[in-house]
């Protein structure tokens, strides 16, 4: 045989070939759409630091989910945005609560056409911006917190939410809110544990996007982003209090704890592609350096690489439209 013995190049001769020897694919059903809703609004508001991101009205809100239904991507997560805020988010559990309409409003247009998922964090209805209760000392009461975790778990289930986002890194967080929920009969209501969510630097645009009144950091009770092992240990933890899918947020700087808790659980995980880094790509790609759906897409793949079953992220509707014109 001649020089050389083996070519690999053979399976990246032509595009048809490239596609049957695909590794990895990216479909529209794998991308949760996460969208914010704000109270007190007729239409929707842009947020500056993430192009093409707005905060909704329930009225956007419902044509939004309506369009992400009709291109098949797997659901939305939805984030509300009171106009009022107190020291334990009493917003958060009111049935007449922005996220708690909002939930009512999404299922009644979609029903089952989209997984209807909910975040499940007090900080966006905290005065202080913290995911929890506050002790005396300024630090959060782990305890105090789950009893105010139960009660917005009940209120998004009775809401309609088919999973519940449980992202305020609470210990025992997903045991307490499971237990409370079979007590009332919520048996089926799914949680999708935020288990190795990491404290970093790719949150910015988020909070503006959920006007965040954080003070402060959150590295007392998120992950540091120096341990792997740690993030894994989480997600284990998890899985045996009741997680149906466990989540690594950010991604791109996680793809290693990704893989890591992919080989460690046999539940889905799932990674969020967080707003800094939507936020970097868009940037670049608004000065021409990059190439703006060449980077989204190949992002989103390198995630689904690493691991996740599905993604959160800001252009699910986007891929998902880029997706389908592609089969």
């Amino acid at each position: 045989m001649s020089f050389p013995e083996y070519r690999p190049r053979r399976l990246r001769r032509t595009p048809a070939i490239r596609r049957l020897a695909r590794e990895t694919h990216l479909v529209p059903s794998q991308l949760v759409l996460p969208l914010f809703v704000r109270e007190g609004i007729s239409e929707q508001v842009p947020v500056t630091s993430m192009p093409g991101v707005v905060q909704h009205s329930l009225d956007t809100l419902r044509r939004t989910v309506a369009e992400a239904a009709a291109a098949r991507i797997g659901g939305v997560m939805l984030f509300g945005v009171p106009a009022e805020r107190d020291a334990v988010g009493s917003g958060a559990d009111d049935p007449n609560g922005i996220l708690n309409l909002a939930t009512e409003a999404v299922v009644s247009e979609v029903g089952d056409a989209l997984v209807v998922q909910t975040d499940l964090c007090l900080d966006e209805f905290t005065d202080h911006g913290h995911c929890g209760v506050l002790r005396a000392d300024g630090a959060v009461d782990n305890d105090a917190t789950l009893e105010r975790y139960t009660a917005m778990g009940l209120a998004q289930a009775r809401a309609g939410s088919a999973m519940l986002g449980l992202s305020g890194m609470m210990d025992g967080q997903v045991g307490a809110v499971r237990e409370a929920l079979d007590a009332e009969g919520f048996t089926d209501t799914l949680l999708l544990a935020y288990s190795a969510k990491y404290a970093g630097a790719f949150y910015g645009p988020f909070r503006e996007a959920v006007d965040s009144q954080l003070k402060g950091d959150r590295r007392s009770y998120q992950l540091d982003p120096g341990n792997g092992r740690e993030g894994v240990r989480e997600a284990l933890l998890d899985v045996e209090e009741g997680a149906d899918v466990v989540m690594v947020k950010p991604a791109l700087p996680y793809l290693d704890v990704l893989a890591d808790v992919r080989a460690a659980v046999d539940v889905p995980v799932w990674a969020y592609q967080v707003s800094g880094e939507y936020a970097m790509v868009e940037a670049a790609a608004a000065h021409g350096w990059i190439d703006r759906r060449g980077a989204i897409l190949e992002s989103l793949l390198g995630i689904r690489r690493a691991g996740a079953d599905a993604i959160l992220t800001y252009w699910a509707l986007e891929a998902a439209h880029w997706l389908r014109a592609d089969l």
